[in-house]
């Protein structure tokens, strides 16, 4: 059995974070039962609710109710499909234009269920303020089904592009004037799978390499799948240039399928991977040191963890370091330690506004852009793609970030 198998989507990642954090009792470790109940909790709701509360009040005949209800229910368990295609729930197997109709499906039952809830409240509120029985006509459930529909293709489309550069500027303490104007290009959560594929990746790079930046920098999360089920799509990252290299960590994924294959397949395409260590910039006497830790899921995948103390081990002293860590949730150890940049991920931004407080909940707090934490900044990347098992973005738009370094 894969170790994927005993974790669910983003959303459930961060579900059980919040319980656990409100509800104390429930702080004991997640077994594979209780993971299951999630799921029917999570995911058994918006189903009954499109079902019943939608589908089946329309003036519809019985001959299209009957399969318009398997199709919700065949759409309600695409993460039931992904497992059953590659062995993995994070990496659908099926042909691009498929999975691209997976999520966005996925997306208007989720939206879907949203609207009617809204609904089905509003027509308690006003038959109770009214004295009426409750009443709510076919066009307003239509009408919810239609913007269901366009609000996910948006998502989807949102999520699909290859982003622009965004350039941010940093202020840091004791950077040495000889490095005033440095620029970091980082690309995070690429998330290179059937729906992210080698084209796209090639379109990334490119831009990537067109933005013209001093050093280039992955911040994890680069595949969904295996080495041998995602060689080709990766092989672009190869040609990724910048003056002062290439330096990466690992992310989350990378322990979801063989992780040390990974490692040596990434480094093989001239990416350097940071495992609790770091590099160092020189120019003239001057340094810039970057540093990199592994992913804090790493020990449940009997990894090393993120090890910072081993990451800075022999420094050169008083120099400004740029620490790249795919999980912003210790930020504030970081700062602690005298980080002046922290980069990260893994959160992609939230994906949707008002999603975005409920993944900020299992990140400390961090889950989009820039924050001061305790003199250091931290910058959290939504991301240059997303996880194809649930690939929707409205509000939190993907990006590709190219940082901007002066002194303070």
């Amino acid at each position: 059995m894969l170790a994927t198998e005993k974790r669910t989507i983003l959303i459930q990642e961060e579900f059980p974070a919040w319980l656990t954090k409100h509800f104390p009792s429930l702080r004991q470790p997640l077994a594979r039962k209780d993971t299951d109940v999630l799921r029917l909790i999570v995911f058994g709701l918006p189903l009954l609710v499109v079902i019943l509360n939608w589908l089946w009040p329309l003036p519809l005949p019985l001959a299209l109710k009957m399969p318009a209800t398997a199709l919700v229910i065949v759409v309600a368990f695409y993460h039931f499909w992904c497992r059953l295609s590659s062995g993995s729930v994070f990496a659908p197997e099926f042909p691009r234009p498929i999975v691209i109709l997976f999520n966005w499906a996925f997306g208007a039952l989720l939206f879907l269920t949203v609207l009617q809830l809204v609904l089905d409240f509003g027509a308690l509120a006003v038959a109770g303020a009214m004295w009426r029985p409750v009443h709510m006509s076919a066009t307003a459930r239509a009408s919810a089904g239609g913007i269901a529909g366009v609000l996910a293709a948006i998502g989807v489309a949102c999520a699909l592009r290859v982003p622009p550069v965004r350039d941010v500027t940093v202020s840091i303490r004791g950077l040495s004037p000889a490095f005033d104007g440095y620029t970091l290009l980082q690309l995070s959560d690429l998330h290179i799978s059937r729906l992210f594929p080698r084209r796209w990746a090639a379109s990334v790079v490119a831009r990537a390499n067109a933005a013209g930046a001093d050093m280039i920098v992955v911040t994890g999360d680069f595949i969904d799948g295996s080495v041998d089920m995602r060689r080709r799509d990766i092989a672009p990252l190869g040609h990724l240039q910048a003056p002062d290299g290439v330096l990466a960590i690992p992310g989350n994924h990378e322990y979801f399928f063989d992780y040390t294959d990974w490692m040596n397949h990434l480094s093989s395409l001239g990416l350097r991977m940071l495992l609790n260590s770091h590099a160092v910039v020189t120019r003239g006497g001057a340094h810039l040191v970057i540093a990199g830790v592994t992913d804090r899921s790493a020990p449940g995948h009997a990894q090393p963890g993120p090890d910072l103390a081993a990451a800075l081990d022999n420094c050169p002293a008083g120099a400004p370091v740029v620490l790249l860590d795919h999980q912003p949730g210790d930020a504030r150890a970081a700062a602690a330690c005298g980080i002046a940049l922290q980069l990260s991920g893994h959160t992609h931004g939230g994906m949707i506004v008002g999603l975005d407080r409920l993944v900020a909940r299992g990140n400390s707090g961090f889950v989009s852009g820039r924050y001061e934490v305790g003199g250091m900044t931290l910058y959290v990347s939504n991301g240059t793609g997303l996880w194809p098992g649930f690939a929707l973005r409205l509000g939190k738009a993907s990006e590709i970030t190219r940082f901007h370094l002066h002194s303070a």
